[in-house]
């Protein structure tokens, strides 16, 4: 399968960088390239790619505001942020609005790839540095105990925690010591209350409560 990639960057060279760059990589078409927030969103509605590679800092509107009106408008469509930017605001605004993916602009095109993929069939990746970042919000988030929403019990919040530190379901089972059947009978209990689809979904959700610290 083609995946069509929109590409928004408000810095000609890496823009025009990056359409060359997937142009190369094989099962990925460039839908369109975007020089702002706006545009993007624009692009988006009347192209309908599967994916947006978004910058954040942009003039006009910036890409956590477009991946939100993007994602409210078009679910669909994924949002992979590509950024100079890992600091917290950042990430967890970016994850907030919808986004699926985080990865800095020192990435590979190898990484790049597997991140478009990964979106695609529905599930979120990270930046390593990144990654090593919602790991220690987990650690700090599960020391807080902070209320929990929707009638999720204090293991379904654990779960939903690794889930937002990347972890999968083996790795969940191994860290609290279950099986993965109840790791997934875990998941499916938190989804079905929380009203979630995906582990991408989940991240935010878990943001936005307030279970992962920012």
């Amino acid at each position: 399968m083609t995946v069509r990639v929109l590409v928004a960057d408000d810095q000609t060279v890496v823009r025009e960088g990056l359409v060359l760059l997937l142009g190369l990589l094989p099962g990925i078409e460039v839908a369109g390239a975007a020089a702002d927030g706006r545009e993007a969103v624009d692009l988006a509605g009347s192209l309908r790619p599967d994916v947006v590679l978004m910058d954040l800092r942009m003039p006009r509107m910036d890409g956590v505001e477009a991946t939100r009106r993007i994602r409210a408008a078009h679910p669909e469509i994924h949002v992979v942020v590509l950024t100079t930017y890992s600091d917290d605001e950042s990430v967890f605004a970016a994850l907030a609005a919808g986004a699926r993916g985080y990865l800095t602009k020192d990435t590979d095109a190898e990484s790049l790839a597997s991140a478009i993929a990964t979106v695609v069939e529905g599930e979120a990746q990270f930046d390593p540095g990144v990654q090593r970042r919602l790991a220690e919000a987990v650690v700090t988030g599960s020391r807080r105990a902070p209320e929990l929403p929707d009638g999720l019990t204090r293991r379904e919040s654990e779960v939903l925690r690794l889930i937002a530190a990347g972890r999968s379901n083996t790795e969940i089972a191994g860290e609290l010591f279950i099986s993965e059947a109840t790791v997934k009978t875990h998941i499916n209990n938190l989804f079905a209350k929380a009203g979630l689809r995906d582990r991408a979904q989940a991240v935010t959700y878990a943001f936005r409560h307030g279970l992962v610290p920012d």
